[in-house]
């Protein structure tokens, strides 16, 4: 197959994209972008890079054929409903910092400590399109603070969310995010969000996993949801002697890593 990067361009003033995250007077951050190739099987398509070394140097190679710099893509998924794709950008505190990307209207805030998620849907709708059209379906963070956005949906209904990593789709086509590195001052969960709809953009909290933990690879059955609680403890200063968890079997036990499973006590539909 052919390896290919992506280049996103807004469809706003570039004025307008300061770096606090206001929206521009179209009132969505969005615009267009195309995937630009870098090699296929032992041909590169970048200037003074082999195949081989496009391969090992990725990131590299990208830069040289103009990708546009994300505030670190963490996942991509598709809707199992609609085609688009979802990425989950979890954050990037070196943004607009002096010698590093500046703000863009696909990373429209400097300093970014809460992530965003992109919504991206190919041109007519073809896999297989080398152009595409997006949009910034979430701008996560305290919806008090003015540089969030929730699709559009009205903010004194939506939980906080910092640091999407993890993303899945349920059966409805919600979709379902997992956090690393909440920078709200709380810990680190897994929240549900309608992508269509009068209650698009409506994010809520369904769990949270323990002090320093991450959430990790949900799976959201039909009536079961399955999410990996990863290194529960893992802050400064904590050690074996002095743990900061003792999840998940309680005080005088290791503190470990674990796969849990939730389901609804009445036994009906998750996210119906």
């Amino acid at each position: 197959g052919t390896l290919y990067v992506a280049k996103f361009t807004g469809d706003s003033p570039s004025a307008e994209i300061d770096g606090t995250g206001k929206l521009p007077t179209d009132g969505e951050f969005d615009g267009a972008g195309e995937w630009i190739p870098l090699a296929s099987g032992d041909r590169s398509f970048v200037d003074g890079m082999t195949a081989e070394e496009v391969y090992v140097f990725t990131r590299l190679a990208a830069d040289k054929a103009g990708a546009t710099k994300m505030d670190r893509p963490e996942d991509v998924e598709p809707s199992p409903r609609t085609g688009r794709v979802y990425i989950a950008l979890t954050n990037n505190s070196d943004r607009g910092k002096t010698g590093k990307a500046a703000a863009d209207e696909a990373n429209p805030r400097n300093a970014n400590k809460h992530g965003q998620i992109l919504e991206l849907t190919e041109r007519w709708n073809n896999p297989g399109s080398t152009r595409f059209n997006w949009r910034l379906f979430l701008v996560c963070g305290d919806p008090e603070d003015p540089s969030t956005y929730f699709g559009g949906f009205p903010k004194d209904q939506v939980s906080p969310i910092s640091c999407p990593d993890n993303i899945t789709f349920d059966a409805h086509g919600n979709l379902w995010i997992s956090t690393d590195g909440n920078a709200l001052g709380s810990h680190d969960g897994l929240f549900g969000v309608a992508t269509a709809g009068s209650r698009r953009g409506q994010v809520k909290q369904f769990l949270t996993v323990p002090t320093g933990a991450e959430t990790c690879g949900p799976i959201v059955q039909e009536r079961r949801v399955l999410v990996a609680v990863q290194h529960p403890g893992e802050l400064d200063g904590a050690s074996v002697e002095k743990p900061a968890s003792t999840w998940p079997d309680g005080p005088g036990k290791l503190t470990r890593p674990s796969v849990i499973s939730v389901w609804r006590r009445d036994g009906g539909d998750i996210g119906a």
